[in-house]
């Protein structure tokens, strides 16, 4: 019998190879203005601007390769490395730094780890058809596109049917007491033309939510996360993310996530509760046990 572990990756690679194979369903049609040379996309060509000059993030993208492993490799190629060239980890989707690197966990980070990965990460988010966190979505094998306007930006996620929010528009992080999110209270602004940086934090951290990677990782409602967004070419995505967290981490830490533009394609509705039976068959976490009965 599979470990639920091992279920989990077999599950994603399921979902990969449907959806591959769902797309061939659609009519093909060119995404527009995409530069090409002989009727194919020239992904080395220069970066996409907006009319005051700065960076344009929009498009369908797909994580590109990056550390932790060495799938689909040729015999006797070198490792993938698990760094970038100046020493930044390139994360995983199972580790957020990729394996062997050593987090900066705290205490309770850590014992809340090691409690997830006994479980087999059955509690994952993922696996109750809930948001996986920002860190999940940005390594998940399925796809995102951003659609960027002037004061705001959206990221849509095919895992889930993810939504996301990027406010472009000056505004400063919300201190009213507001309602944590799943996704966070996300505010963006360029450096220069070229790197977009986002600030995002009134995270919903707790046990259910808080989960960096697939090996449960966590982070908790104390977490700041701070992306910088490059695009050095039409095709290549580039993401910084740091790890603000007192709570879970005792210093913070930075992480690349490398991505690759997607042409000629469409996002497919991803509805994970649809005809879902997998949670049937292992027991669930402490938070969906039903509340006890009042003492009388």
């Amino acid at each position: 019998m599979l470990t639920l572990g091992l279920r989990l990756t077999a599950a994603v690679a399921i979902i990969v190879a449907v959806s591959s194979t769902l797309g061939a369903q659609w009519p093909s049609y060119p995404t527009p203005d995409v530069p090409r040379k002989d009727g194919k996309p020239v992904l080395d060509a220069p970066t996409p601007r907006t009319a005051d000059g700065k960076v344009d993030f929009s498009g369908i993208w797909m994580r590109a390769g990056g550390g932790g492993g060495g799938r689909g490799r040729a015999a006797g190629a070198p490792p993938p490395p698990t760094t970038t060239p100046d020493g930044i980890p390139l994360s995983t989707f199972g580790e957020v730094a990729g394996r062997g690197y050593p987090l900066p966990m705290t205490p309770w980070a850590a014992e809340l780890k090691k409690k997830r990965m006994a479980n087999n990460q059955k509690d994952n988010p993922d696996v109750w058809c809930l948001p996986i966190g920002l860190m999940q979505y940005h390594n998940h094998p399925q796809p995102r596109q951003i659609v960027q306007t002037k004061n705001l930006m959206l990221i849509t996620y095919e895992s889930n049917y993810g939504l996301r929010y990027i406010y472009m528009d000056g505004r400063p992080a919300p201190n009213n007491d507001p309602t944590p999110w799943w996704f966070g209270y996300s505010r963006g602004w360029y450096e220069g033309n070229d790197t977009l940086v986002v600030e995002t934090t009134n995270f919903l951290g707790d046990e259910r939510a808080g989960w960096l990677d697939v090996n449960g990782s966590p982070y908790s409602d104390a977490l700041k996360m701070t992306e910088r967004f490059r695009r050095p070419n039409f095709g290549t995505l580039e993401i910084d993310i740091t790890i603000d967290d007192a709570k879970a981490y005792t210093k913070p830490f930075t992480v690349r996530v490398n991505q690759r533009i997607m042409v000629d394609q469409e996002m497919i509705e991803f509805i994970c509760n649809e005809n879902e039976r997998s949670t049937h068959h292992i027991e669930a976490p402490e938070w969906k046990q039903p509340a006890a009965a009042p003492t009388k």
